[in-house]
């Protein structure tokens, strides 16, 4: 085990050891992170794992207490059977156990703000916090509020941040130094590709790479053409109509890349409401466009023949801004349904360009070229990257059926209607018919076509056929395919493979959105070839770290780069790379401005100081001469479930206490009498829909005396109930307003109160908690009957019964339990004397109050007053004359 670990100096002279090998660029990363606590910012591709895997080795000792917060789903299942971690235990008490007996603790964010509150953590033992894609973190986030709770009661321990997402920093003004003031550090390490180190190392080993430039065909290039004049057609409408609106990013350059949904919804998320119909069908149709401009690279030609036949109907063409009405666009459908059916409309469909390129690779230069150097194809490895879940399948399809086959089976799939077929296809003795349909591929009657991608596998492994190995592999491929399926990849180990035959592995960049499955086949398959079937950044850079890693013996990796010259993928591809360059040298540039004051780790009392809203002591200078008047500090009752959103780390930042608990009744108690139910635009016209609601605020109203309905929106979408984009299709703004009306009918007690994000949330509930009591945990909890239902008293009870004693003066939401319990009927009440009363209620004052409206016959005060409105009687004299 010692053979495997390395040591790096440090400044001060210690070594320490790692036991995962290092890079030299990663060894400074290491020792920046490991020294100080700082935000590092790694370019993509240039992945974290390893320096975080060494970190966690040095801290995987019972005498340490380390927290890993923001990991993915996959991030944790690998770092758990790396390190053979146990997963934390729902039970709270146990998991106060599993905190102290130390170690590594990979817990959602969630879960570790809840306990910090509960104080079931020791958090002066923690030796410290590392939190995985920084770039999500922001202030009122889940992650910054447990580094609050940490840092306020935890001075010594380390923040360690980790990103690998550059550009996410460049959103929003001055997004670097508040992610920063978030996480309590106050250094930034920034490395980009270009860093000097990172160039040093990885030219230090390079593997062979190849491009391979594969021109589109006649029509490809066409389509490609009218799809690109009808964005910009689109793209000029768009602001020629909304020339008040920032639209800068939206260009005809950023609508062919993968981040354009993110770019509208930035640009356009808190005016949707204000759009009109006209720009909306505009926006729809450039995501549509955009669409149809991928396809055309991705699909086979008749896919893509049926895709583009949707949006040529007298239905769609109702519905869009009238592309389809260009000159373009009749160019479009045209050619799209030249690439399926020749002149003679006869079923002739092309091939796509890449898998001639493909096959000539797997079975002619490939093989031709391990001949040469070892004679034999057996247990060469061979990667196929590609782009998505249905790109892997076309070409696992592909590989095994034939190219002439699979695009007869795709007209099957998508019901194209083939009256004669081109002589090339006179080969196949038959039709594909649905039992020759592969399993992965197998679809019902108004299946989702989204859903059907979902169901696509991410992998899959091939070998070449037994005829196709004795032939030397150098035939092309033909409706009797040369390659057939091995296993798919899901819980497989290479080494258990045959290897005696070549193997071919499809694998997507990032298998079910695992951002390192590259990286994990890479070290397991230890290909000799890859093929980049799409190009991908991360990907690259991922396979530049693979060759710089393997030993001098083994030799180079050879990477086949395939890409459609002059087209969008190029562009984009480029777009993407130059992006990245420029969210980096603006990061470089705020690095060197920006000013990070040193209370900003949070080790001193002065960053709380600075940064709490509102201190526990307020200086009144209306008392005792402006001296300092020492109050409770304002506590609200939270619901555990409330802690998935934004609200109560907001009210913490604002020095209010926070008591998680799980309560039946309301989201938030702030007084005795003040609960409230917070519901966001979608919870409310679920709630409104399923009749939810109405059963919540009649709880509220029996339980305390001021209910209140919270209805807030996302701060980042617009403050209004009008337009598709705010309430959905299955309910209009008119039935919610309608609805909400007959809850105040119902309900007259009931206030509405509308907020437009979770800070004027915060900002109210503080007013309101001014001057108020702080509510008990406990009279909560027995309101809200936490232990059994048998115990919630408005179950139990007429509900017409129960409300007519509520609304008696002397009985409120604290004594109704103790008089619907000990009291028999409504008959029985009027017979109690008033110490019977005193002894149900426990409260003197208001036994005396119900006594009083049940027995005492009230008087008129003067005898003149009218006994039955309590006026004085018109005696018949006039008024004084005022003149006299």
């Amino acid at each position: 085990m010692a053979s495997n670990k390395d040591s790096i100096d440090t400044d001060e002279g210690q070594d320490i050891e790692t036991k995962y090998p290092l890079l030299s660029f990663e060894k400074q990363i290491f020792m920046d992170s490991f020294e100080k606590d700082a935000l590092v910012i790694m370019a993509k591709g240039i992945n974290y794992n390893n320096i975080l895997s060494n970190l966690l080795w040095i801290y995987k000792d019972p005498a340490h207490l380390v927290f890993v917060l923001n990991s993915s789903e996959h991030e944790e299942k690998y770092f758990n059977e790396k390190f053979k971690l146990s997963p934390l235990p729902n039970i709270g008490a146990d998991r106060e156990k599993a905190y102290l007996e130390g170690g590594i603790h990979l817990v959602s964010t969630r879960i570790l703000v809840v306990d910090l509150l509960k104080k079931r953590v020791p958090i002066s033992h923690i030796t410290g916090i590392i939190v995985l894609r920084a770039h999500t973190v922001l202030e009122s986030c889940q992650e910054a509020f447990a580094l609050r709770l940490y840092r306020q009661n935890n001075k010594t321990g380390f923040v360690k941040a980790f990103s690998n997402s550059p550009i996410s920093f460049t959103f929003g003004y001055n997004q670097v130094e508040k992610v920063m003031r978030a996480l309590f550090v106050t250094e930034l390490f920034l490395w980009p590709r270009f860093h000097g180190s990172i160039i040093k190392n990885l030219k230090s080993r390079q593997a062979e790479v190849v491009e391979l430039h594969i021109p589109l065909t006649t029509n490809m290039s066409y389509i490609q053409t009218c799809l690109l004049d009808i964005i910009n057609y689109t793209v000029k409408q768009l602001k020629s109509i909304n020339r008040t609106l920032d639209m800068q990013e939206i260009t005809t350059e950023n609508c062919i890349t993968k981040k354009f949904h993110k770019i509208l919804q930035s640009q356009l998320d808190c005016v949707w409401h204000q759009l009109s119909t006209r720009t909306k069908e505009y926006i729809q149709d450039l995501k549509v466009l955009r669409s149809m401009t991928v396809n055309l690279l991705h699909d086979d030609a008749v896919s893509f023949h049926a895709l583009v036949s949707k949006y040529s109907t007298s239905e769609y063409a109702k519905v869009n801004s009238g592309w389809i009405l260009l000159e373009s666009a009749e160019q479009l459908f045209r050619l799209a349904r030249g690439r399926v059916f020749n002149h003679k409309q006869e079923f002739d469909p092309e091939p796509c360009p890449k898998w001639k390129c493909l096959s000539d690779l797997l079975l002619k230069e490939i093989p031709e070229e391990i001949k040469k150097n070892k004679g034999s194809l057996n247990k060469t490895k061979i990667l196929i990257l590609c782009q998505d879940n249905r790109t892997c399948s076309q070409l696992n399809n592909y590989l095994t059926m034939g190219p002439y086959k699979y695009l007869f089976y795709m007209a099957f799939r998508n019901d194209l209607t083939i009256n004669s077929v081109s002589s090339k296809y006179m080969s196949l003795q038959k039709p594909v018919s649905k039992e020759e349909i592969p399993i992965t591929h197998e679809i019902e009657e108004g299946d989702n076509k989204e859903e059907l991608v979902n169901e696509i596998k991410s992998n899959y492994i091939l070998t070449l056929t037994q005829s196709a190995i004795q032939s030397d592999a150098k035939s092309e491929i033909h409706d009797e395919s040369m390659f057939e399926p091995i296993s798919q990849m899901d819980n497989l180990d290479f080494t258990q493979l045959e290897t005696e035959k070549p193997i071919i592995c499809i694998q997507t960049f990032k298998e079910s959105g695992c951002n390192f499955s590259l990286e994990r086949t890479l070290d397991a398959l230890r290909p000799e070839y890859v093929v980049l079937y799409h190009c991908d950044v991360a990907a690259v850079r991922q396979i530049e770290l693979f060759e710089c890693r393997k030993k001098i013996e083994e030799p180079k990796t050879k990477v086949y780069f395939m890409i459609h010259d002059k087209t969008v993928e190029e562009q984009a591809y480029l777009t993407s790379l130059k992006r990245e360059k420029q969210a980096f040298e603006l990061l470089i540039q705020t690095k060197s401005v920006m000013v990070v004051p040193s209370y900003q780790d949070g080790k001193t009392e002065e960053y709380f100081n600075l940064n709490v809203e509102h201190d526990d002591n307020t200086l009144d200078t209306r008392k005792a001469g402006g001296q300092n008047q020492t109050k409770d500090k304002p506590v609200v009752i939270v619901d555990m479930r409330e802690f998935r959103s934004d609200l109560p780390a907001l009210l913490h930042k604002k020095g209010i206490n926070i008591e998680p608990v799980t309560i039946a009744i309301g989201d938030y108690i702030l007084t005795p009498d003040i609960c409230v139910e917070r519901k966001s635009i979608s919870d409310l016209i679920g709630s409104l829909n399923s009749g939810r609601l109405y059963t919540q605020c009649t709880q509220m109203c029996r339980n305390y005396s001021r209910p209140i309905l919270l209805i807030e929106f996302d701060q980042n979408k617009p403050f209004n109930l009008q337009g598709h984009f705010v309430v959905s299709t299955d309910i209009s703004g008119a039935d919610i307003q309608q609805k909400l009306q007959l809850l105040t009918i119902h309900f007259p007690r009931l206030k509405l109160v509308w907020s437009p994000s979770p800070y004027a949330t915060a900002e109210l509930f503080y007013e309101l908690k001014q001057g108020r009591k702080n509510p008990n945990v406990e009279e909560a909890l027995a309101l809200s009957g936490d232990n059994t239902a048998e115990d919630m008293h408005y179950e139990r009870y007429n509900i017409l019964v129960h409300d007519f004693v509520q609304k008696l003066p002397g009985v409120s939401s604290k004594n109704i339990a103790r008089i619907l319990d000990r009291g028999i009927s409504l008959d029985h009440l009027i017979t109690l004397t008033q110490d019977d009363l005193q002894a149900i209620i426990e409260n003197k004052n208001e036994a005396s109050t119900l006594y009083s409206i049940l027995h005492v016959k009230p008087s008129p005060a003067d005898a003149n007053k009218d006994e039955k409105y309590g006026k004085k009687k018109f005696t018949g004299r006039k008024f004084p004359n005022k003149r006299k």
